[in-house]
């Protein structure tokens, strides 16, 4: 009786091991990513004669970052809001601006379970009337008025 050349079968062996860890690194690599996957980024502008506020709103798990650049001309005021479908979650703003201009940047809390899925960002006038306004979505884009 003769035993089958050992090489052979090490080899094989070797092969289908080698396609089973690569597969399995592919498939960690695809659920490491998952999680990240869950934030978005959108990209605002809100102009409002020459007064102006334009960022970029980021969500994370349980919160949203607002960095944006504000210029007011006359006095303006802007808010950041932050929802769950239609349910409020986290709300502020800035003080009333006259004629300047820099970073009005907020971050909200969202500390329900998924985080927030949507922001209003908008501006006032200095008597708290309302100017113009975005919805933004954490898939990704803003539209006009708020929603």
């Amino acid at each position: 009786m003769k035993l089958k050349d050992t090489t052979k079968v090490k080899s094989r062996t070797r092969k289908v091991g080698m396609a089973v860890t690569a597969a399995a690194s592919v498939a960690g690599m695809v659920f490491a990513a998952a999680p990240a996957s869950a934030a978005g980024a959108a990209t605002f502008s809100i102009e409002y004669g020459a007064s102006y506020y334009k960022g970029t709103a980021s969500w994370s798990n349980r919160s949203v970052s607002v960095d944006g650049s504000f210029k007011a001309s006359n006095c303006r005021r802007v808010y950041a809001r932050a929802f769950a479908g239609s349910t409020s979650l986290d709300f502020k703003s800035s003080s009333t601006w006259c004629n300047r201009s820099g970073p009005a940047d907020f971050a909200l809390a969202a500390n329900v379970v998924g985080g927030s899925d949507n922001i209003w960002l908008y501006m006032t006038d200095e008597n708290q009337n309302y100017l113009k306004g975005q919805t933004c979505y954490r898939a990704g884009y803003c539209v006009d008025g708020l929603r």
